[in-house]
């Protein structure tokens, strides 16, 4: 009988990826992860607007008890707090500084979740750790596989792209052969506590609060010019942070007679200027881009052939796109993709398929269209 620990977060996913856990007959253990404390922030930058409640991890916690006790199952509560900020929130803040948009969910996947986590669970005696995720994985002898999760619509493969193939050894999905409707019918068949809690959306460390408030916190706002492709002044942006490529709301600019009434999106950022650049039409030109530079690659299983047709996700939910890939040394590629693709943001992974297969991936750094370098 193979021991289990797994992450338990107080949502409905990881409840019943605990239930079926016991029911296929593991010794099974529960851990709760806790990454941020709004006190011990506030000590670190001194600023003490920071001390209300930025995530309901105590309810959280609370939920995640409930579960453990109803499932006669052990629940250890764990402080990542040091590694969080080393390793996943220092990455986020330090990307917007240079004007990206970083993934800190795949950040934490990768030093939290599947090394932080798995060490203690380790520590515990586990074989095996075990995640939430919409995700499976195939274990052979010599190797094992990161397949897409059943529910199209829920994989989460996306985020996990930085695993390494030691981590995949250790780890099981145990829901990622359902539909999140499934998830639900289970956990309410089982009466289990968080049966019909709603599920979280946002970063864990931000909650549902204001993010562009939240962000001010920590990085000064520098307000400046928004302008068109042309360089024409139209409008005044907050701070090139709070944007992303292809953003269409919060951008206070509307119709008018000079420009027309279609929508206005960002196109890009001139850092150097402190200009927030956007242009008019969903399908805008400057928002297409067909090959860019992706850097820190990470291959779960097998390195990818170059010049070999796969298919590629530039953001979560995406459908796949067709790609081909180029090494450039060790660590980068050049990722082609003639079809075009909409919004490829620097600083958002690449995260490559084989069909049913995550490869892995890497971090967008550079964006092309033809030999023009888009100013993402």
């Amino acid at each position: 009988m193979k021991k289990v620990i797994l992450g338990l977060s107080g949502g409905v996913d990881s409840s019943v990826a605990l239930k079926l856990l016991k029911d296929d007959g593991y010794e099974v253990e529960a851990m709760f992860m806790r990454n941020w404390d709004s006190a011990t922030n506030h000590d670190i930058l001194g600023n003490p607007d920071l001390l209300d409640e930025i995530c309901p991890q105590e309810k959280d916690y609370q939920d995640a008890l409930k579960v453990a006790e109803q499932l006669d199952i052990p629940l250890h509560r764990i402080d990542f707090i040091e590694e969080y900020w080393n390793t996943v929130f220092s990455y986020f803040i330090n990307e917007y500084k240079k004007g990206r948009t970083p993934n800190p969910d795949i950040m934490c996947n990768k030093y939290i979740k599947f090394n932080a986590f798995l060490k203690e669970a380790e520590a515990l005696g586990a074989d095996y750790i075990a995640m939430g995720h919409y995700a499976q994985v195939r274990h052979e002898q010599e190797k094992s596989y990161l397949l897409r999760g059943v529910d199209e619509n829920k994989d989460q493969t996306y985020f996990l792209c930085m695993l390494s193939q030691k981590q995949l050894r250790k780890a099981i999905f145990p829901i990622g052969h359902l539909l999140k409707s499934d998830v639900r019918k289970i956990a309410l068949t089982a009466k289990l506590y968080t049966a019909e809690k709603k599920d979280s959306t946002g970063i864990c460390f931000i909650g549902e609060r204001n993010f562009k408030e939240f962000l001010k916190n920590y990085l000064p706002a520098q307000p400046g010019n928004m302008v068109t492709p042309s360089g024409e002044i139209i409008g005044k942006h907050d701070g090139l942070m709070y944007y992303t490529i292809g953003q269409r709301k919060g951008l206070g600019i509307g119709g008018s007679n000079a420009y027309g009434s279609e929508a206005w999106f960002v196109c890009g950022k001139d850092l150097e200027k402190n200009e927030l650049i956007v242009g008019q039409g969903h399908d805008s030109l400057y928002l297409e881009s067909n090959w860019c530079i992706a850097k820190d690659l990470n291959w779960i299983t097998d390195k990818p052939l170059e010049h070999h047709p796969y298919t590629a996700k530039f953001r979560y939910r995406q459908k796949d796109i067709p790609v081909e890939i180029e090494y450039i040394d060790s660590t980068t590629i050049k990722v082609f993709y003639p079809g075009l693709c909409r919004a490829v943001t620097p600083g958002q992974a690449i995260v490559l398929y084989d069909h049913e297969i995550c490869l892995g991936g890497a971090l967008i750094d550079e964006v092309y269209y033809n030999q023009e370098r888009r100013k993402y």
